[in-house]
């Protein structure tokens, strides 16, 4: 804990024995100075070793050294002089081993793994360092797809102590945003570095993520707790950036297919309707020409008994139409008369009724706006103009 380097190339730290309980203070805590000569060769030894080991808060270590009494200030420390990176890599590869025997006894492995995967995921939320080379690098993939995405930035830190709380509330702040899928990423490190992946709280923000997650945490060879709980694990944030890419480059791919699927059968329906239409064309052609022959014979023998059957009727109808002649004479002049006295009554109520004379004797005529007669008080409302016509004009009001 407290982990400090000073510009002399000396550092200093606290080794700690952590409470039971978050939050609490240490059950015991040893101040320990690793000074620049014997800082060259514990790095000398860790690189060896591949360079697992980054010496940061909340990095569990096994060190030697010598007690010593550092008389300024009065006080104990340790003077460490080498250290034990099998030590640390046990403890984190134990802790990884027991976290994966729990998520499997407690079938969370295949959660996220099981949600099903949107068609067209174009709403991506990254949960990454913002600043970081993994961040550029994923951003650079999704500006080049020159496709329409958006992705939700949510800025976290991916290593030291505490970063395994802030990355699983960012995972649960991106699920909050509505995006379609999470990339969880960062770059390469040491073990130590990658640590914060292998832990509870992380794993639990992915199992709990109603959305996929596709993680891309470090290099090629490593593989974290985060990937086994993934989604779909990839081996670096650029090839998890790449994965969304190419789901929705594949349902575009597929729409292109299924498009030119429906033109080619579309053309080929279309060629088949000609073909019909074709036959049906001929076939009523061939139908038309019989029928107008039938037609013709038919109305040539009609005709020629109408011919005949029309002498007979014309004598017989011409006797009827001199009678009815003299019918009609009659009847039109009894009409005529009745008509002119309809008339007469007629012309007599139309000059009682004309309005004229009522306006003469003083009534008047109101129309509202729309030129509809006034009738009740419904038909107007406060504020409509009204025409008002009198015997000898109008007035508006």
């Amino acid at each position: 804990s407290n982990f400090h380097d000073a510009r002399s190339g000396h550092a200093y730290f606290d080794l700690v024995e952590p409470a039971e309980t978050s939050g609490e203070a240490p059950l015991a805590t040893l101040p320990v100075v690793l000074f620049r000569e014997s800082r060259d060769r514990v790095n000398r030894v860790l690189k060896r070793h591949g360079d697992p080991i980054r010496m940061t808060d909340g990095v569990r270590i096994r060190v030697q050294g010598v007690v010593d009494y550092y008389s300024p200030q009065g006080r104990m420390q340790l003077r460490m002089s080498a250290i034990d990176p099998t030590f640390t890599l046990g403890v984190l590869a134990a802790e990884r081993e027991a976290l994966l025997r729990e998520l499997s006894d407690a079938g969370l492995l295949q959660t996220n793994a099981s949600h099903k995967m949107a068609a067209v995921p174009l709403r991506v939320g990254l949960v990454t360092s913002l600043g970081s080379a993994a961040h550029a690098d994923m951003i650079t993939v999704f500006e080049r797809s020159e496709l329409a995405f958006t992705l939700v930035e949510v800025d976290t830190p991916v290593q030291g102590f505490g970063a395994e709380r802030r990355i699983a509330a960012a995972i649960r702040a991106a699920c909050e945003a509505s995006v379609d899928v999470i990339v969880l990423a960062r770059g390469g490190g040491s073990k130590t570095d990658l640590a914060v992946f292998d832990h509870a709280d992380v794993a639990h923000a992915i199992t709990s993520a109603p959305v996929p997650v596709f993680s891309g945490v470090g290099h090629d060879i490593d593989r974290s707790v985060a990937d086994e709980v993934a989604h779909t694990a990839h081996t670096t944030p650029t090839a998890a950036a790449q994965a969304v890419v190419t789901v929705v480059a594949d349902w575009l791919g597929r729409l292109g297919e299924r498009e030119a699927a429906v033109v080619h059968h579309s053309r080929r329906a279309i060629a088949a309707a000609d073909h019909r239409i074709d036959l049906l064309r001929r076939s009523i052609s061939g139908s038309i020409t019989a029928a107008l022959a039938r037609a013709e014979h038919r109305l040539a023998g009609d005709s020629a008994r109408l011919g005949r059957s029309a002498q007979r009727v014309d004598s017989r109808a011409l006797a009827q139409l001199d009678r009815a002649v003299a019918r009609i004479d009659v009847a039109q002049r009894h009409a005529l008369r009745a008509a002119n006295h309809r008339v007469a009554a007629a012309a007599a109520q139309v000059r009682a009724l004309d309005p004229a004379l009522a306006l003469a004797r003083g009534w008047s005529i109101t129309r509202n706006g729309e030129g509809r007669v006034v009738r009740s008080v419904v038909d107007v409302a406060a504020g409509d103009t009204l025409t008002t016509q009198v015997a000898d004009g109008t007035a508006t009001s």
